[in-house]
């Protein structure tokens, strides 16, 4: 659920399920194999978040993954992808029915990433911000062998910091310009988020990752607005100073990123073009989604490996996706289709 102020300022509404699963189960849900199952969507990019953590720390044999399609209604995200428009293992058609399986009278946004009970059926919850630091923490008992710490303890405090800022003007930034309800407060917004976007291309210039020398939970978030910049954002969102394309630190560093298993191959830029186009019909009232953009530029080289650091520090990357877990062919251009 979103809002706009009298005067045209998008505010989101931030109202999550604030229950964590935690190793000690502290909340009444621990971290157990099999015992929950993650609900995405590939077109929205607090879910990809998820996504790509959970890849990154090898979760997916102790964290099943649903795939909702990239539209909804007003009800709430479908299974439309899967056989039958069920979810194989939660049985249900919509996200809401597991929402309402647990609050009855839940008046709030049914959101993705949503973590749910598989043997209740009931979701546990959608606050995505902290879910991907309890991944890095709490589930730490089943990583796979080799797996980056994404969220280290000495680099925390400059990690949140990162974090808030571009929250507020980056990831967040490019719906307040997108939804704003009025010229001026569009302005400020876009006024935030390319003075925020010019600060990041600074800071990123002498330096690999956003913090410390290897991948972490900052890249990860940054990350999945800018993959969605050129495609969404820069016309839907009218964010348009410039492209990422035309950002040479932030275009480099980003397909520095995509480049590195765990992020690329989790990408569908059909999902998110079909999203953002089609259900977002105040702004785009025909539905049309762009043919564009030519996403062949992911793949050339980036150069930035010269400035040394580690991806996953001491560890490896992540191995194969499964075929289960693959991104259509076509979809992305780590899988062009034949």
């Amino acid at each position: 659920m979103t809002y706009v102020s009298p005067t045209g300022e998008f505010t989101r509404d931030q109202r999550y399920i604030a229950t964590r699963i935690t190793a000690d189960g502290s909340d009444g849900y621990p971290a157990e194999p099999g015992r929950y199952r993650l609900v995405v969507s590939r077109a929205c990019p607090w879910a990809s978040r998820v996504v790509i953590v959970r890849r990154l720390l090898g979760l997916e044999p102790v964290l099943s993954m649903a795939v909702a399609g990239p539209t909804h209604d007003e009800r709430s995200w479908t299974f439309d992808l899967d056989p039958g428009g069920r979810d194989p293992v939660l049985g249900i058609e919509r996200l809401r029915d597991a929402y309402l399986a647990r609050f009855p009278d839940y008046d709030r946004g049914i959101t993705v990433p949503a973590i749910v009970d598989v043997s209740t059926g009931q979701v546990v919850t959608n606050d995505y911000a902290p879910m991907t630091l309890d991944l890095s923490t709490q589930w730490r008992a089943y990583h796979r062998p080799g797996a980056p710490d994404l969220y280290p303890e000495s680099l925390r405090g400059e990690i949140d910091q990162v974090n808030a800022v571009v929250f507020e003007d980056v990831n967040d930034g490019v719906y307040q310009c997108g939804f704003a309800g009025g010229q001026e407060a569009y302005e400020e917004a876009y006024d935030r988020l390319f003075a925020r976007l010019d600060w990041l291309a600074d800071r990123l210039a002498r330096r690999r990752y956003l913090v410390g020398d290897t991948i972490t939970e900052a890249d990860v978030r940054l990350f999945t607005t800018l993959v969605r910049f050129d495609a969404v954002y820069h016309g839907h969102f009218k964010c348009n100073r410039e492209k990422l394309t035309e950002m040479p630190v932030l275009w480099a560093y980003a397909r520095d990123l995509f480049q590195t298993p765990g992020f690329g191959d989790t990408v569908d830029f059909d999902h998110i073009k079909r999203h953002y186009y089609e259900v977002h019909r105040d702004i785009n009232p025909t539905g049309i989604v762009p043919a564009g953009p030519d996403l062949s530029g992911w793949l050339t080289p980036h150069g930035r490996e010269a400035m040394g650091g580690r991806p996953f520090g001491a560890g490896c990357e992540p191995g194969p996706l499964s075929d289960a877990e693959a991104v259509p062919a076509g979809h992305t251009p780590l899988r062009a289709a034949a």
